[in-house]
């Protein structure tokens, strides 16, 4: 039987995320993915900028950018009856708007590639098999004990925690019985992918997302920005609509009608049927167990929140492991995992949805062209969910300052240290950001001549910006904890090493 402190099922972004982010943290993994390689199909396209921040902290943010499509030329949204329609219209995204906010910014890397980075990062220093099935599972007092199967043989993996990463139709969420709540699915969708040349399409009809009402209608993507694009469509099987309606003459005449010509040029590369949904697990965990991502919620495309999503659980769930498999933390810390992940869940599911409305408003003829672009250009920009999400939890400690009450929660970012909220980026010196300072242990934020020396598990870092002091609202005086994962977890205008320990103990749950 092997021993390993934590097991992965599960090896797409998210499951690869809690390789890394524990790796980081000197924990040892093992990772299980059915699949013999990363995936095939580009399920998702957004990264957000809080992942890309993230990605930033591992190191690998240019190469994601490198591999990425260029930002300038693809962030915008379109609609219209077909790609070469007359009535199709486009609008830019503001591309500067968020440059202030962070080091790094949205992109587009379509999953099949961004996977391969993040394997290629987890697989340097962590355990991680692809090719391999978890086939049973028995959890007692001291863990979890796996049965994996690779290459037809069998091996058990006894670990003290299991990640569950392994998707929206999780075996091991339904193992434990745990139920999803929210509506009855949206639609059967299929998502096409294609081989074209657009470059008879001017600038002004090329964008990252065109809404189409061709026949049977639907999204264009685009993966590479160059010839591989996706169509997202669907059928109604009310209506004796199938997933195997969808052959090779029926998808090639469904992306022609949404290209607008009906002999242009068209390879088909693949087909995925995958169903529309809005959901959130009723629990996050049941200790040993955690589920994380697609098995925790389940987004609607719209928007590109749902891989994001799962990555910062991740994020979160990493640190709180390694505190606790490390002694330094107690029990409770783990309990902070759904306090703090679920309730951002059901936010970021709930917007989804409303995207998801209206597309189908667009779709169904209830918006003018015009209506529909301002709507869907307009849900473009989400920093202020993507950004200005916080927590409330034992694992902080409140200020008694009030949180920031933005007129539109949902576009508008507001930066603060409040404790809960993300740590702000400033720039300190060319090219580092405050958000390079942090991690991967707790970090005191401090002004130069403060007072304030290291205690164990904590780094002081010394700040010479009245910028910074004002931004992150302490004085000469004062500190700023943050947590491993980014988010302030104490903040004070003084005190001493029996305040910082205390702080921690509180964090930490050890009283």
């Amino acid at each position: 039987m092997e021993n390993v402190e934590t097991l992965i099922v599960g090896g797409g972004p998210v499951g690869l995320a809690a390789s890394v982010e524990l790796s980081r943290h000197g924990i040892s993994s093992v990772l299980v993915e059915r699949h013999p390689g990363t995936s095939l199909f580009p399920k998702a396209r957004l990264v957000t900028t809080r992942t890309m921040e993230i990605l930033r902290s591992w190191g690998v943010q240019e190469e994601v950018e490198r591999a990425g499509m260029p930002r300038e030329d693809v962030l915008a949204v379109g609609v219209g009856t077909s790609l070469s329609a007359g009535d199709y219209l486009r609008k830019a995204a503001a591309i500067a708007e968020d440059a202030a906010q962070s080091p790094t910014y949205t992109y587009l890397c379509s999953q099949d590639i961004l996977e391969v980075i993040m394997r290629r990062v987890a697989a340097s220093a962590a355990d991680v098999r692809f090719g391999t099935t978890m086939t049973d599972l028995r959890i007692d007092p001291g863990g979890v004990v796996a049965t994996v199967i690779a290459d037809g043989m069998s091996t058990q993996v006894r670990a003290r925690y299991l990640v569950a990463a392994d998707g929206g139709r999780s075996s091991i969420r339904e193992r434990l019985g745990i139920a999803v709540e929210g509506p009855p699915p949206l639609g059967h969708m299929v998502s096409i992918m294609f081989d074209a040349d657009f470059g008879f399409l001017p600038p002004g009809r090329r964008a990252a997302l065109s809404f189409v009402r061709s026949t049977p209608g639907g999204a264009i993507e685009a993966v590479d920005n160059r010839r591989r694009w996706i169509m997202q469509t669907g059928y109604d099987p009310a209506k004796g609509g199938s997933a195997d309606d969808f052959i090779e003459e029926y998808c090639l005449a469904a992306v022609r009608s949404a290209i607008g010509i009906p002999d242009h040029p068209v390879e088909i590369v693949g087909v995925m049927p995958w169903l529309q949904q809005a959901v959130v697990a009723a629990e996050f965990a049941r200790d040993p167990v955690y589920l994380a991502g697609d098995a925790a919620h389940v987004a609607t495309p719209q928007g590109g929140f749902g891989m994001n999503c799962g990555i910062q659980d991740a994020h979160n769930l990493a640190w709180k492991l390694a505190a606790v498999l490390r002694g330094e933390a107690g029990r409770g810390l783990l309990d902070t995992y759904a306090a703090e992940r679920r309730p951002i869940a059901v936010r970021t599911v709930d917007e989804s949805l409303v995207n998801a409305m209206i597309t189908f408003q667009m779709m169904a003829g209830r918006l003018s062209m015009h209506e529909a672009i301002e709507q869907q250009a307009g849900r473009r920009g989400s920093e202020g969910l993507v950004l200005g999400f916080h927590y409330d939890s034992a694992a902080v400690v409140p200020d008694g300052t009030p949180e920031p009450a933005p007129a539109d929660p949902y576009r508008t970012y507001v930066p603060t240290a409040r404790p809960g909220h993300r740590a702000p980026h400033l720039w300190v010196s060319p090219g580092v950001s405050t958000l390079d300072l942090l991690g991967p242990a707790f970090t005191l934020l401090t002004a130069p001549g403060s007072g304030w020396a290291p205690v164990p598990g904590v780094k002081v870092v010394e700040v010479d910006s009245a910028e910074w002091a004002e931004a992150y609202g302490v004085g000469p005086e004062g500190a700023v904890l943050v947590r491993p994962d980014g988010h302030v977890g104490w903040r004070t205008q003084g005190g001493d090493h029996a305040d910082l320990e205390k702080a921690l103990d509180v964090i930490l749950s050890r009283t």
